[in-house]
């Protein structure tokens, strides 16, 4: 590892390069890209969380999430945006 068998983590450049390897993942990055991208689509077309009413749990949030890892993150193969700019949600927050 970054840190071999060192006892403190003083090395400030050895910390920068340990987190620039996290951040850099891909895995990690493009799990996490789909989950804000999906968390996104609620803030954004629908002006609440992912588990505020109607959905007071995760119950669409896993849906999306879902549905997108399916399609390897193109929300437009996921149809994604459609559904949410097509929602009976959206429409009645925001009009038809």
């Amino acid at each position: 590892g970054e840190f071999g068998s060192a006892t403190t983590t003083f090395d400030v450049a050895a910390r920068a390069r340990a987190l620039r390897d996290v951040a850099e993942n891909p895995i990690l990055n493009q799990q996490e890209v789909n989950r804000v991208f999906v968390l996104a689509q609620y803030f954004d077309y629908l002006r609440r969380n992912a588990n505020t009413t109607p959905d007071s749990d995760y119950t669409g949030y896993d849906f999306w999430l879902t549905k997108l890892n399916q399609f390897n993150g193109n929300y437009n193969q996921a149809e994604m945006v459609k559904a949410f700019i097509t929602s009976t949600e959206y429409r009645q927050r925001f009009g038809p």
